[in-house]
């Protein structure tokens, strides 16, 4: 009977944290309750504590799960595609309209990055943690010595958040697919060029 217990506790976890992680992206971390993510996975508010101690403990989890995702995705790519046109087709991904339109499933630090600028320390370190294992990841698919991969990736990265940022606020579809098309040059720049 324990081990149902634990299993279902497991289960109810998983349900709560998956559901908090598109609503967090979606909303923000302040524009969503712990009675409205509960209520969206089918649950109480009073089972919230059984599961975590905060609503930054859970947005912490949310993003880690939201990585676990996107790293997931990466590394089975890799495994198919190679490490190369994995990171191309994550390039492809993220600048596409259908990202721009998609925040609740989309890149979880381009969602949250102003919520780490406000100092919440759980939530600052998660979103940190996460962009360190993004760039990694996109580190292995990206030509050059060990440490000119490592900034190729941090500054695509860092471009491909911008350019989501600048497409999600553009006001008509044709300024989008300049912001877009403009975000995959930069990219492109980003990881052909070598080391001065």
């Amino acid at each position: 009977m324990a081990r149902v217990s634990k299993e279902a506790k497991a289960q109810t976890h998983e349900r709560i944290v998956v559901r908090a992680s598109r609503l967090f992206r979606e909303k923000g971390v302040e524009g969503i309750s712990v009675s409205d993510i509960m209520a969206a996975a089918k649950l109480t508010h009073g089972g919230f504590y059984r599961h975590f101690s905060s609503k930054d403990e859970l947005a912490a989890a949310a993003i880690g799960r939201a990585i676990d995702d996107t790293i997931r995705k990466l590394e089975e790519e890799s495994a198919c595609l190679g490490a190369e046109a994995a990171v191309a087709a994550y390039f492809n991904r993220y600048l596409s309209a259908e990202h721009v339109a998609a925040a609740d499933r989309g890149c979880v630090i381009a969602a949250l990055a102003s919520e780490a600028a406000r100092g919440v320390s759980p939530i600052r370190e998660a979103l940190a943690r996460g962009a360190e294992r993004i760039i990694a990841a996109l580190a292995r698919g990206i030509s050059g010595e060990p440490t000119e991969s490592r900034r190729k990736a941090t500054a695509a990265f860092a471009t491909l958040v911008g350019t989501l940022l600048l497409a999600r606020s553009a006001g008509s579809r044709r300024a989008i697919d300049d912001v877009l098309a403009a975000g995959r040059e930069a990219v492109e720049l980003c990881v052909s060029r070598t080391a001065p």
